[in-house]
């Protein structure tokens, strides 16, 4: 499990929330990659809309992004 601590309790609280569903989507995802991998970005654009709207580094989304093959966003 992942926990976002930031000096910005929205933003933390939005990207928990978010990896709550996460992880629910890989408990049921059986193994599917698709659903695993939908599920990591769909988990990131979460973070990187937060970040964004919260006015915090969203550097660590974007990252996690591209490695996830999106270009970033």
């Amino acid at each position: 499990m992942s926990i976002t601590k930031s000096d910005n309790r929205v933003h933390d609280d939005a990207c928990n929330l978010s990896e709550m569903t996460r992880q629910g989507a890989v408990a049921t995802a059986a193994g599917n990659q698709a659903t695993l991998k939908a599920a990591e970005i769909t988990f990131y654009r979460a973070c990187l809309a937060s970040a964004i709207a919260n006015n915090c580094s969203p550097s660590a989304s974007i990252r996690a992004l591209m490695d996830l093959g999106t270009g970033g966003s």
